[in-house]
């Protein structure tokens, strides 16, 4: 039965919503698949849903594919399992959170290992039972702080999550790789360009980790791949190469000079080259070592101040600093903070004030980078003096290291040494060695086959269904409207009838007619705009708008037996007579391949 538009439920919009930020935004809704019904929660409307379950079946597909099977949680979900697994409170505010009327604590489910793991328990019992890989694709809820570009990062949206249950390690590698490999399988047929890379397995736990990435200029995430050697790695996960210790037999004893008014690295510099002059060259920020204050608030509400030393040439990466000390949440080092800890000298903090077992007590985390035997200039502790030729290993030590400085574009590959290079992406799947985190937490154990319990292994594996909607609208637009892949398209065909209304242009409309009924009977779904009293300039603009990938214009050239057919990824017409259209875009649609996707950079 054909979409036709003089019936369907959809409005399309001139101007761009006030709020988009993103092309996809801007263009699902201008061409009527979402709406908007506060900050990040959105109405998928007819054409829109279409595309979702399109997206659902390709993903429902290759996870089948793989022996996976099908179940569906609820989305209210009691406080108890996540209580035992630690993440009723580690996920602090960004969980939505009721009671019932008797004052009994739900959740509406962000993620649900936990539901996983308490079903197989209930259920299974032998090893014999196992391996079992178990999915749904459902609605979450997570309290975003910051909801934005529409239904990449909203409030409500749609994932996939699987589970792999095995008896050990061995067989988790074998369920890993499965899922992997129909990711890929996923990815290519959504019709859209991406990455794998290393990642961060952060408040999910774990030890291998790989995110799915969507290139994208405007993406949240970003990424280093190395041409040479093929290393690929969201930046938070990127780990320093560690250079060899120093030795500092000859090193000069620590020194601290008088440097006024130098409470940044660049006035520092200036002052160093001014009143220090090196023999060899200038002074440089990366001669200093910075010493960044931080406050860690657990998911308990505890406050713990935390000092990160890294060279004076680097920034530290708040994503990257986030990730490292999950589920703590990063907040900023205020005055009431400097106030509580006298020992520190606002700009001019060294080590000496820093460590567990210092006057301060503040714990001190320092780059992989400062290692024993290296130089530096930092601060002494005291109003406008700072510290020249303080050896670490030395003249101080710290707590342990942390991975928090920025990675940049040039900086070696831990890998092979060749510089990096840097790119954004938008994170559409997101793959992790789980181990036995949630099984220990909730019990999960089977008899093996020496009738001995043996605690589960676990994988996670999830896909945004929703955002990937969005992605692929990211990856596949122009100037004019949305371009879809064609196995995603709402529509196989978008039937453009150019006559102005049936009174004047009555063979338009019939022929019109008839073209849809032939499509139909071909197996093909068709969007018909048959409005009335619309004129011809908007419908040709609406079919580009919408991004159906074939388009047949019926109009003028009718009188000469011809209809045109457009495809819309490329704008090329074709002029086609009337009877061979239908077999001329049944063609179009089973030649077509299912994407355009290719994936770069595999991480270990």
């Amino acid at each position: 039965m054909a979409l036709r538009m003089s019936t369907l439920f959809l409005r399309t919009l001139r101007e761009d919503p006030a709020d988009a930020e993103v092309p996809s935004h801007r263009l699902l809704v201008r061409a009527g698949y979402i709406r908007r019904v506060s900050p990040g929660i959105y109405t998928w409307l007819p054409l829109g849903l279409k595309v979702l379950r399109r997206v659902e079946t390709i993903v429902r597909e290759e996870m089948d594919q793989i022996g996976a099977q099908e179940l569906l949680f609820p989305a209210l979900l009691p406080k108890e399992p996540y209580e035992a697994s630690g993440r009723w409170t580690e996920y602090g505010d960004n969980i939505f959170r009721l009671q019932d009327r008797k004052g009994a604590d739900y959740l509406l489910g962000p993620t649900h290992e936990e539901m996983f793991t308490l079903a197989v328990k209930d259920l299974f019992s032998s090893y014999k039972d196992l391996p079992l890989s178990i999915y749904q694709i459902q609605t979450k809820y997570r309290d975003e702080a910051r909801p934005r570009a529409g239904i990449l990062r909203g409030r409500e949206f749609v994932m996939k999550d699987s589970y792999s249950f095995d008896i050990d390690s061995a067989g988790l590698d074998k369920s890993y790789q499965l899922h992997r490999d129909a990711y890929v399988r996923i990815f290519d047929r959504l019709g859209f360009h991406y990455v794998i890379v290393q990642a961060m397995a952060g408040a999910m736990g774990g030890s291998k980790s790989e995110e799915f990435l969507a290139t994208a200029e405007n993406g949240e995430d970003t990424y280093v791949h190395c041409r040479n050697c093929g290393y690929a790695a969201n930046v938070e996960a990127v780990q320093v190469p560690v250079p060899d210790a120093v030795p500092y037999d000859d090193a000069p004893a620590a020194h601290a000079e008088d440097t006024p008014d130098t409470p940044t690295i660049d006035t520092l510099v200036d002052h160093l080259n001014a009143a220090f002059p090196r023999e060899d060259r200038p002074w440089a920020a990366g001669d200093t070592l910075k010493n960044v204050l931080v406050v860690l608030v657990h998911p308990d509400g505890t406050r713990e101040p935390l000092a990160i030393g890294v060279p004076g040439d680097r920034e530290i990466d708040e994503k990257r600093l986030g990730a490292q000390v999950e589920p703590a949440e990063v907040e900023a080092f205020e005055e009431k903070d400097f106030a509580a800890h006298p020992a520190l000298a606002k700009g001019y903090i060294g080590p000496g004030a820093l460590g567990s077992e210092s006057a301060s007590g503040i714990r001190y985390l320092l780059d992989p980078r400062v290692v024993e035997g290296t130089r530096w200039v930092t601060g002494a502790d005291v109003a406008g003096k700072h510290v020249i030729d303080l050896v670490a290993g030395r003249d101080f030590t710290a707590d342990g290291t942390i991975e928090a400085a920025d990675v940049r574009p040039g900086d070696a590959c831990p890998s092979c040494n060749h510089p990096l290079e840097a790119a954004r992406g938008i994170e559409m799947g997101h793959i992790f060695q789980l181990g036995t985190k949630y099984a220990e937490a909730l019990d999960l154990k089977v008899l093996d086959q020496n009738g001995k319990l043996q605690t589960v292994t676990m994988g996670s594996y999830g896909v945004g269904v929703s955002r990937a909607v969005a992605c692929v609208a990211e990856g596949n637009h122009d100037e004019l409207g949305l371009c879809w892949p064609r196995e995603i398209a709402p529509a196989d065909v978008h039937l453009v009838a150019a006559g102005k209304d049936m009174t004047r242009d009555p063979e338009v409309f019939t022929k019109s007619e008839e073209l849809v009924r032939g499509l139909e009977a071909a197996g093909l779904t068709v969007l018909f705009d048959d409005r009335q009293k619309v004129s011809p300039g908007v419908r040709f603009k609406d079919s580009e708008l919408i991004g159906i990938p074939t388009i047949v214009v019926v109009g003028k050239s009718l009188e000469n037996g011809i209809v045109e057919v457009k495809d819309r990824a490329t704008g090329e017409r074709t002029e086609v007579p009337v009877d061979d259209v239908v077999a001329t875009v049944l063609a179009a649609v089973r030649g077509t391949a299912s994407g355009t996707a290719s994936a770069d950079g595999a991480a270990g």
